[in-house]
């Protein structure tokens, strides 16, 4: 039977480290593109990512603050954005306080 690996069992999703530029899209065209699908939550208690949305880019330098690229090419991540909970990877919140983003898993 293998060891078990305690550091693999505590990492964080690695949806909880995107920050910067993020490209979101719902056209089928560019989800092949697309690190992850995700989910725009109505309600925060249920997001798996609070983000609140920069206006430089500079200033996007931590898990949930996201400035928006204008296009795939601009963005660090590129995220496909789906009308179906259960086909989503995880979900997002939009939050208007800063001090809010973050990962809540």
């Amino acid at each position: 039977m293998p060891k078990e690996n305690t550091t693999e069992l505590n990492r964080e999703p690695d949806f909880c480290r995107i920050y910067g530029s993020v490209f979101l899209t719902s056209d089928p065209k560019y989800k092949s593109l697309a690190h992850y699908v995700v989910y725009l939550e109505t309600e925060e208690a249920f997001a798996n990512l609070v983000v609140f949305k920069e206006e430089n880019k500079l200033f996007a330098d931590k898990p949930g603050l996201w400035y928006p690229a204008p296009a795939h090419d601009f963005a660090d991540h590129v995220l496909f954005v789906t009308t179906n909970r259960a086909f989503a990877d995880f979900s997002v919140f939009y939050t208007k306080s800063r001090s809010f983003a973050g990962c809540r898993e």
